[in-house]
């Protein structure tokens, strides 16, 4: 498969962010911040009133995108940035484009997006094609 500069990426949907997979995660990343846990001491901190994803699910969200796109390929770098949080029960959708082709190396542009209020992650990242 041959790939461009400008070419956009079939989007990654997560039809709700899933409270229950926050507590599966918290285990995982050993992270029990209760603001993945708890939506009581997210409205007592003042973040909101649904629990807030874990920043790495976010991430994980980009690259499920990326390793969809580029079935033949692997992350080579990564550079994430969060602009805003995630939360439970939110549609959210990874988009991205192909900014740069050097060879067997694909340059992209990743954002994650959530409905109504825009882009809360954004990253570049190298694919290498391994084919």
């Amino acid at each position: 498969m041959s790939y461009a500069a400008g070419e956009a990426l079939p989007p990654f949907v997560i039809e709700s962010v899933s409270p229950d997979a926050m507590k599966q995660w918290a285990v995982f990343l050993a992270d029990p911040n209760p603001i993945h846990l708890n939506v009581e001491v997210v409205k007592a901190k003042g973040l909101g009133d649904r629990v807030i994803n874990q920043g790495p699910i976010n991430v994980a969200y980009m690259m499920n995108m990326l390793m969809a796109a580029f079935p033949d390929g692997r992350i080579e770098r990564m550079e994430s940035r969060f602009l805003d949080n995630v939360y439970g029960g939110e549609k959210a959708v990874v988009s991205g484009t192909v900014t740069a082709v050097d060879g067997d190396r694909i340059d992209c542009a990743v954002q994650l997006d959530v409905d109504g209020r825009g882009t809360v992650n954004s990253a570049t990242a190298t694919i290498e094609l391994t084919r």
